[in-house]
């Protein structure tokens, strides 16, 4: 299909697509499949106008300044941190993520940029070049319906968690009510595999995966693969018995997939059909939040009473947020002056071993010296002092 002649212009059967995918993507050849699935959606689909995103080019966007540099410069260091093309300050690939992240704060300035979105980014990355990225993640955002997730006010990451919630209860009961019992919500475990598409807990060669199923069929694939990975997990998770072992075994080893494990969930993800689901409980969600409005039988005044000792309380929580995120700021600083002072000491100490090495070494050559010249001296001296033969 990629060797074809003109194929920008041609319309690819939907089920060859979808049985080639589901066979597997050739590593070397991932990022342009993904730049392939792109245009045949294109070619398929044409959003409204008003949806479509300006047309600004990539080299005008990374001419203009962001509001949101501080943000983006923060969570650089912490978007893969041990992966070699990331991990060096500033290096070449912290830039290429600094770019494609504060052009696309630029391009959609109702989203700017949200924690998540590096994660994104960077699987993009590390399957093809920066402008070519920066377009493919323009794509998931507006086209394959990952931008809502990011947006400010955050309703539709709730809406998810409330979906994931039902589709646990239709396809895995058991597991479903052992988590309500020990009251966990998909909340304390799923938003960061909604937020970075499971790329900041699984695999990379899983998570690329599951970014080719995106590229096929949207980001309905997202949770696909958490009921699957939920569901395979769930005699394991049964086992467990409080909320704190549950939380841990879901975020710290559930995500250390072998590989039959990940093409198992593959496979599920492309034999399951959800949508319907998930459009009926997103309609659901709304009803039940106005019936929650609306059935209360408070008069308006006792209503606006309990709504400003809300924000009463909101206010509250904010300033002891504020409180404790002013005392980890100064943790923070705190520990860097640390950090700084050791690693100065370090050098230090480095400079002092090297000067005791050096002295080593010269104490050495001098104890040599003095070893050889005893020796020279000892000969002549043996003859002097040996006694004459009887006789003489």
């Amino acid at each position: 299909m990629l060797s074809t002649p003109g194929r920008s212009k041609l319309k690819f059967d939907m089920e060859k697509m979808h049985s080639a995918v589901g066979q597997g993507v050739p590593r070397h050849h991932r990022g342009e499949i993904w730049k392939f699935l792109a245009e045949q959606y294109h070619l398929k689909h044409q959003l409204p106008s008003k949806q479509q995103p300006k047309d600004t080019p990539y080299k005008e966007l990374l001419k203009q300044l962001t509001s949101q540099q501080h943000a983006i410069l923060i969570d650089l260091g912490r978007t893969f941190p041990t992966h070699p093309y990331f991990s060096a300050q500033l290096g070449a690939g912290q830039l290429s993520l600094y770019n494609i992240l504060k052009a696309y704060s630029l391009l959609d300035q109702e989203v700017g940029y949200c924690q998540g979105l590096s994660f994104v980014a960077g699987i993009l990355l590390l399957h093809m070049g920066e402008e070519e990225a920066f377009h493919m993640l323009k794509f998931l955002m507006f086209d394959r319906g990952l931008r809502k997730q990011y947006r400010p006010d955050m309703i539709i990451l709730q809406i998810q968690m409330y979906q994931l919630s039902r589709l646990l209860h239709d396809y895995h009961r058991d597991l479903y009510n052992h988590l309500e019992e020990h009251e966990i919500g998909p909340s304390l475990y799923a938003a960061p595999w909604f937020l970075t598409v499971f790329a900041s807990q699984f695999p990379l060669g899983f998570v690329a995966r599951v970014f080719d199923m995106i590229f096929l069929q949207g980001s309905e694939v997202i949770f696909k693969v958490a009921l699957s990975l939920l569901g395979s997990h769930k005699p394991l998770i049964l086992q467990h018995e409080n909320l704190e072992t549950i939380v841990d075994f879901i975020k710290n080893t559930l995500p250390n997939l072998g590989l039959v494990q990940m093409e198992k969930t593959i496979n599920q993800v492309f034999e399951m059909d959800i949508s319907k689901q998930l459009q009926a409980y997103e309609v659901e969600y709304h009803v039940l939040q106005e019936e929650l409005i609306d059935s209360s039988p408070l008069s308006d005044n006792q209503r606006m009473d309990k709504l400003e000792k809300t924000n009463s309380s909101l206010r509250k929580q904010n300033l002891d947020l504020l409180e404790q995120l002013q005392v980890a700021n100064s943790r923070i600083q705190s520990l860097e002056a640390t950090v700084e002072k050791l690693l100065t000491n370090e050098s230090k100490l480095k400079q002092a071993a090297l000067a005791l090495e050096l002295e080593r070494s010269a104490l050495l050559q001098t104890v040599e010296e003095l070893q050889r010249r005893t020796a020279e001296l000892s000969g002549p001296l043996l003859g002097l002092t040996q006694p004459k033969p009887a006789g003489d």
